[in-house]
């Protein structure tokens, strides 16, 4: 076998979570201030575990750490702790600040990147960066506080404490020598120009399992320490394994058990609790680590002084076999893996000759795949308590997620982000996927499939949002990313098809989609509503909540999406038709449903009905009182851009391969003119009628393609703003009872707290609902043709066709990457730091949402989900 073929013969191997993929990055990297672990009376999920509470209790659902891996399920865990000799606390876990704490939200304050996987984990490195001065834990915490809405955060870099380079960079480096066989690396870096001391203590330890009265955990798992160098494993469920390591200073040994005493001034169930290693090392109390050496919490000692501009490197193995010499092919097998890594990547990267662009691209891959979790939850078990623990307040049988009880999660899911989002999120997930199915198609097709699963999808066939509020509702993508998946895997794949794959999740999506039109659609007029729609604070109101003004809204991007979600229904079913004639009935069911619901958005001159106002040329939400009076929301917002993405072209040759599906649609286009209308046809000779199928054509997507692409509007120089800049001069105002409520153009973080956190629509731009435009307009562009033109930018008497104008927009996407012409990195801002220095430039975060006028990051800095199609918009541009 080739050094190439190595990776992509281990995937084949399996196509779930275990083999190769048994172990992997799936720590979460904050489970203090989650739901799952929130067991208050007044659901204060902030409150309930802080970060300072976190390392003396002991979690239920789940385990955090730095640079953690585990098994699938989450039973064996290991990760690091450091201590610079100067923090109050051992640097077990990131530090952030709460959703109450930052004056924009939670937001984790730290500095570390996520440089390299490969899917099945068999090689994977991170960098933390840790400063040698005392981490400012309190500084952070007060100056956040002091600033308002209106002024941006307070980073780490703020704080001083990396001016004079005065850190550690820690590099944490894994590499498989077989499937339960791992090679973990530490490679301290000292940046300062002085000597500093630095303790490191990887850290292995048992999920507790055994503390909450079920039967079939009442045997606890050990640890148990032989010399100074080996600690034996042994767990019931996952085997017996021992971790070697390499000139160890001390072996430590507690239990991943809370310290009832400190915490609750109760009794603690064992004398050496989880903290133990902590106040053993920096408090120098002796009597807290078990002198024994056994236990399910232990840690591996190693203290030195590192010289200014000196590195040391540490070396453990953590394998199920028994070798005579544990480091003999150590470095062997790292160098192995490490080529590997790279002739998979660089088979992916074909056609890709710029080296920042690759390395844009393969850190955008690393965060993917690093951001895989174990997730855990079940929600029966939650709501009533567990038979050792007291019983939850009874206010929980009705409250959060209380409808929501058949829902049993314990699966490897990908995270939006592992410390700001360390729950999935069911329509970001339907983005990662893209990304993750040119790495590892199998995996990117099983966390669509699994979303709809009966343990998950709620049994009137609603997608559950995410743990905060599963009811709440999010766009219906899902159909779009299944045909997405569908389509790159088929590429490569040798243009092979996974129809069984569509049929799948096909199936369960006919019960969303009824979902969203049994319950969604309140006038039964194919205008569909919906509430949050992943838009946040875009609108006039929270449109998650009851109207202040009574009556309902009819969105204009609840009905696009429907359009798209129609659309995307229709193609699946046209695909799996080839091969199952029945599905040409589905087919013509989405075909009719969509011309019904683009008959609806469309309605002339009925103006209590109709989304698009003739005057502005735009969409809107339309505001029904309960007097019977209806009102347009000016507000050009991205709710306006959403039915743009209702587009389909169905070819000629596709028709022909289903001569039932084609003699309904011809049937519906000769007696049903009405209808007939909204489908474009164009005929080319030689290849017959392509048949269009958009919410928009002719007059109208010209309109809204000459508003998305004007400068003054929503084109920034960095992609396609979410709010149109028209609202900075002119805020949108909606008067109520006496009251203004109004709209204003804020290009950075929220400035308002109707959705609190750091969510903001009002101005960032957002790459989901950008690649969702270029996916747009590559359909547009293929039924056009290069002779179709439009100007981009507005108003620049600059003429091209529809895909290079995409492409225009997917430059500027691409342009906050890289450095300008001042030789500055849009994302990084105003910090010198990741703008000179190149132990910071070279690595790349991916921030969750983008200034609008700047570019500036912003948001969680490591949201890879979405942001991390950065990867398939560099792979449109330059491999052809």
């Amino acid at each position: 076998m080739s050094a190439i073929d190595a990776e992509r013969e281990r995937l084949k191997l399996r196509n779930d979570n275990k083999g190769w993929k048994k172990w992997g990055p799936y720590l979460t990297e904050r489970q203090w201030g989650t739901v799952r672990e929130d067991y208050s009376q007044n659901g204060d999920a902030w409150n309930s575990i802080t970060h300072d509470m976190a390392r003396s209790k002991a979690y239920r659902w789940g385990e955090e750490g730095i640079g953690g891996i585990s098994d699938n399920k989450q039973h064996i865990c290991l990760a690091f702790a450091f201590w610079n000799h100067k923090d109050h606390i051992l640097k077990e876990r990131l530090f952030g600040l709460t959703g109450g704490e930052s004056n924009h939200g939670e937001d984790v304050k730290e500095i570390y990147f996520y440089q390299d996987s490969t899917p099945t984990h068999s090689y994977q490195k991170m960098l933390y960066k840790y400063p040698q001065a005392a981490f400012p834990y309190e500084k952070l915490v007060k100056e956040s506080r002091k600033r308002s809405r209106l002024e941006p955060e307070y980073e780490l870099l703020d704080t001083g404490v990396f001016d004079k380079d005065a850190y550690f960079d820690i590099s944490i480096e894994y590499a498989k020598a077989d499937e339960q066989d791992l090679l973990i690396k530490i490679t301290v870096e000292n940046r300062g120009k002085t000597a500093a001391p630095i303790t490191v203590l990887p850290t292995i330890w048992f999920r507790n399992t055994w503390c909450w009265g079920y039967d079939n955990y009442k045997h606890k798992p050990t640890l148990n320490g032989v010399g100074k160098s080996l600690i034996e494993v042994n767990h019931r469920l996952v085997g017996h394994f021992k971790m070697y390591a390499e000139a160890a200073d001390e072996l430590l040994f507690c239990d991943n058990e809370t310290n009832f005493e400190k915490l609750y001034n109760s009794p603690n169930l064992t004398r050496y609790t989880k903290d133990g290693i902590n106040d053993y090392i920096v408090n120098d109390k002796k009597d807290t680590i078990n002198p024994n050496r056994i236990g399910t919490k232990a840690s591996v000692k190693y203290e030195d002084t590192i010289p200014a501009k000196d590195k040391k490197v540490y070396r453990l193995r953590f394998t199920n076999g028994t070798p005579n010499a544990p480091f003999a092919d150590f470095d062997t097998i790292f160098e192995k893996r490490r080529c590997e890594a790279d002739d998979f990547y660089e088979s992916l990267q074909k056609g890709i000759q710029d080296d920042t662009l690759k390395t844009i691209q393969r850190q955008a891959y690393a965060g993917m795949l690093w951001t895989k979790q174990w997730y855990y939850y079940n929600m029966d078990e939650w709501i009533k308590g567990d038979p050792s623990m007291p019983k939850p307040d009874q206010n929980r049988k009705h409250g959060r997620n209380s409808t929501w009880k058949h829902l049993y999660t314990a699966n490897i899911l990908s995270m939006p982000d592992k410390w700001e989002y360390p729950w999935f999120a069911a329509w970001d997930l339907a983005f990662h996927t893209l990304p993750l199915a040119r790495l590892d198609p199998d995996f990117a097709k099983r966390q669509l499939s699994v979303i709809l699963r009966e343990y998950y999808m709620h049994p009137n066939g609603q997608i559950p949002a995410y743990e905060w509020s599963f009811s709440d509702v999010n766009p219906p993508v899902h159909a779009w990313a299944t045909w997405k998946v569908y389509e790159i895997d088929k590429e490569m794949n040798g243009g092979i098809g996974d129809t069984v794959f569509l049929e799948r999740i096909f199936h369960k999506l006919l019960l969303n989609f009824t979902w969203w039109v049994n319950l969604k659609d309140e006038g039964g007029n194919n205008i569909f509503g919906g509430g949050f729609l992943g838009m946040d604070n875009i609108g006039v109101f929270d449109r998650s909540a009851d109207l202040p003004t009574g009556g309902h809204l009819e969105q204009a991007d609840g009905t696009g999406w429907m359009a798209m979600y129609s659309l995307n229904m229709l193609r699946i079913a046209c695909e799996i038709a080839i091969k199952n004639p029945v599905y040409q009935d589905m087919a013509s069911k989405f075909f009719e449903h969509f011309l019904h619901i683009a008959s609806a958005m469309n309605a002339m001159g009925d103006d209590k009905l109709n989304l698009w106002d003739e005057d502005d040329q735009f969409y809107y939400d339309m505001l029904h009182k309960p007097n019977g009076e209806s009102e347009l929301l000016k507000v050009r917002s991205m709710v306006g851009l959403i039915p743009l993405f209702a587009v389909e072209v169905l070819t000629p040759e596709l028709l022909e391969k289903l001569p039932d599906f084609k003699r309904r649609v011809e049937w519906l286009l000769d007696n049903r003119p009405d209808l007939a209308s909204l489908v474009s046809s164009w005929y080319n000779p030689g290849k017959g009628e392509s048949r269009l199928l958009s919410i928009l054509r002719g007059h109208r997507m010209k309109m809204i393609m000459k508003r998305m692409f004007d400068e003054t509007e929503f084109l920034s120089d960095f992609g396609v703003r979410s709010l149109s800049k028209y609202h900075k001069e002119h805020p949108y105002k909606f008067n109520f009872h006496g009251g203004t409520i109004q709209v204003d153009y804020t290009p950075a973080e929220a400035t308002g707290d109707m959705f609190g956190g750091n969510s903001n629509w009002r101005g960032p731009i957002w790459f989901p609902m950008n690649y969702l435009i270029l996916d747009s307009l590559e359909k547009f562009a293929s039924y056009y043709g290069n002779d179709y033109e439009v100007e981009f930018p507005t108003n620049s008497g600059k003429m091209m066709n529809i895909k290079l104008a995409a492409e225009g927009v997917s430059r500027r996407l691409l342009s906050l990457f890289v450095p300008d012409s001042n030789k500055k990195i849009p994302m990084y801002g105003e910090y010198e730091k990741f703008q000179k220095d190149p132990e910071f430039h070279k690595n790349h975060l991916f921030f969750e949402y983008f200034d609008g006028d700047t570019g500036k990051g912003l948001g969680a800095n490591h949201q890879t989900g979405w942001t991390g199609l950065i990867s398939e918009i560099i792979r449109q541009l330059y491999v052809k």
